[in-house]
């Protein structure tokens, strides 16, 4: 890979790290205050954002850590996807 590659590559998968933590920063920032409004109400509400919302930050997680461009787990899927390509006869879908 030439170098101009690797390292647009390499800013690349660097900004999305810094998004992910900016979004789990404000997560955890929000949801203390969500748990803090929900403490004095006297009431338990403040689960259902944090679980919904922590679902949408691991997808996010999850994009940027193991799917990411250039990361280990979606490069063994193309390899492996290359392999079976190679040898399917025919029409490989």
């Amino acid at each position: 890979m030439p170098s101009n590659d690797i390292d647009r590559l390499a800013r690349r998968r660097a900004k999305a790290k810094i998004g992910w933590f900016i979004h789990a920063t404000a997560y955890v920032t929000v949801n203390l205050l969500l748990v803090a409004i929900s403490l004095l109400s006297g009431h338990g509400w403040a689960i259902y954002p944090a679980l919904g919302w922590g679902l949408g930050l691991a997808l996010h997680g999850a994009a940027v850590w193991l799917f990411a461009p250039g990361g280990r787990m979606l490069e063994r899927m193309v390899e492996r996807e290359r392999a079976r390509l190679a040898g399917a006869k025919g029409d490989p879908w």
